[in-house]
């Protein structure tokens, strides 16, 4: 993702606070990832590493969805 792109999402990413006060994950990489599943259609469990556990970036998404 640019910066440019991110810098569109930011604002809005970083207004959902965790529920459980946990330190931040790397928003801008779970948002990858989730674009990843978004553009391939592969299920969570397949997603690559690189962007953090598949269970974080799913429950990230999860969370943001209901906000």
């Amino acid at each position: 993702m640019s910066d440019e792109e991110w810098a569109l999402f930011e604002r809005f990413i970083l207004a959902v606070r965790a529920p459980n006060g946990r330190k931040p994950t790397n928003h801008r990489l779970v948002l990858d990832g989730i674009f990843r599943i978004a553009r391939t259609g592969a299920p969570w469990r397949d997603l690559p590493a690189e962007f953090g556990k598949w269970s974080s970036v799913c429950r990230q998404f999860r969370r943001w969805t209901l906000a």
